[in-house]
């Protein structure tokens, strides 16, 4: 079992979970918030804000996951923060991103919102999963 690659399992999952946790509870519901008229505006700024943030703490995460895919330990609470963290990708990336790039060119609309807002718990609840099991595989 390598320390080093728990560690840093443990380490992507936490920071991980304290993004999600931020844009779930706050970011996403102050988005909401914005009237239509000033929605655009508003949208394309946070665009602009959040890739400076969510692209190192995906790679940092995925390069958590690689490490211990590499060097172990392959136990099932590892393994299950991987599958975790790949939920949380995967879900941005096919619902997120597109609905992201919906709202950029369309402007404000309630139902992308809520799908956006959807996609964006099933995230919360793979960080929180995803710390779980990295804490789980410390011992």
């Amino acid at each position: 079992m390598s320390l080093a690659t728990v560690d840093a399992l443990l380490a992507a999952s936490c920071l991980h979970l304290g993004f999600q946790a931020l844009v779930t509870g706050v970011v996403y519901p102050a988005l909401a918030d914005v009237p239509p008229e000033r929605f655009p505006a508003a949208h394309a700024a946070h665009s602009r804000r959040i890739t400076a943030v969510v692209a190192p703490v995906y790679a940092l995460l995925a390069a958590a996951c690689l490490a211990v895919l590499v060097a172990g330990p392959r136990s099932a609470p590892a393994l299950a923060s991987i599958a975790a963290a790949a939920v949380a990708a995967g879900t941005t990336a096919l619902v997120a991103v597109p609905a992201h790039g919906r709202l950029g060119r369309e402007g404000r609309s309630d139902d992308v919102l809520r799908r956006l807002r959807r996609a964006d718990y099933v995230r919360c609840a793979a960080a929180i999963l995803g710390s779980i099991g990295a804490v789980l595989s410390t011992s």
